[in-house]
């Protein structure tokens, strides 16, 4: 349910299991996990991006900033954090190690701090991939959820509901703690 949009505490509403312990389920489950699932395929073509959310309140907004494979559906890396360069960097030593033929980006500021100029490609219109699994992250856990009142009362699991979704995306397995 949780994995489908639901939120904790309309979990507790339907099953009667206490909105703690079904987040206590969601940070075992998601504290062991990788990041992102291990791709078998380098990309040639990188899109990045950042999707706003937040976190304890409305003016706490924290950025997941997504790499995904251009030709490929699935999140290849992601951190939280602001949108600064400083947030930006640690995913941008993953991405780079690819060494892309190319990074379609919406031309944030941040990007050309890092891309080399004639290796970055600034178009909303070649985002759509990046801009789907952006869509797919909000559609499928109510914390991200536009206007919603679900929301991440902290990063720790914001990250492992991050990591359980992506798991759960590529192998449509919800691996139980043991």
């Amino acid at each position: 349910m949780y994995l489908n949009g639901m939120g904790l505490r309309g979990i507790q509403r339907v099953t009667e299991i206490h909105h703690t312990t079904v987040m206590h389920w969601i940070r075992e489950a998601g504290h062991p996990l990788k990041d992102a699932p291990e791709s078998e395929e380098i990309p040639e073509i990188t899109d990045l991006d950042e999707l706003q959310t937040f976190v304890g309140n409305k003016r706490n907004k924290l950025w997941i900033w997504t790499a995904v494979n251009h030709k490929q559906a699935g999140i290849l890396a992601w951190v939280i954090g602001n949108r600064s360069a400083e947030t930006f960097k640690p995913l941008w030593l993953i991405v780079k190690c690819w060494q892309c033929f190319f990074y379609v980006t919406d031309g944030w500021k941040v990007y050309p701090m890092f891309i080399e100029e004639g290796d970055q490609i600034i178009s909303k219109t070649y985002m759509t991939r990046v801009e789907g699994e952006n869509t797919r992250l909000r559609h499928y856990l109510a914390r991200l959820h536009r206007k919603t009142l679900c929301y991440s009362k902290s990063v720790e699991i914001l990250k492992c509901s991050l990591r359980l979704l992506l798991h759960y995306l590529k192998y449509r397995t919800v691996p139980l703690p043991t």
